[in-house]
C-alpha cells in the first residue's frame, strides 16, 4: 500500500500530545536528534514542542513531505518501549 501525505497526516493526528524523538539529517554525516511533544498538525506541516532542557528554542515544524522523503524520522516513546 503506497504511503501518501494524507495518510501520514492521519497517523500523526491520532498521536497529537504524545512524546517523540525526531532524527533529522543536517549534512553529510551530521544528524540532529530532538525530543519533544507533537503539539499540532496543520494541512501541510506539523509542530513539535521541544524539551527545553535539551534545546535552545521552543518548537520546530516539519512538513509531511519530510517524512515521506525520509529527510526526517520520528519515533514515539510508546513505540520505543514496545520494541
Amino acid at each position: 500500500m503506497p504511503i501518501t501525505l494524507a495518510s501520514i497526516k492521519q497517523q500523526l493526528d491520532a498521536k497529537v500530545g504524545e512524546n517523540l524523538t525526531v532524527v533529522a539529517q543536517a549534512g553529510r554525516k551530521k544528524v540532529i536528534r530532538r525530543k519533544g511533544t507533537l503539539k499540532e498538525t496543520y494541512p501541510a506541516v506539523f509542530v513539535v514542542a521541544l524539551d527545553q532542557k535539551e534545546n535552545s528554542f521552543e518548537r520546530v515544524s516539519y512538513s509531511y513531505a519530510d517524512l515521506l522523503t525520509k529527510s526526517i524520522q520520528i519515533t514515539f516513546d510508546d513505540e520505543e518501549q514496545a520494541s
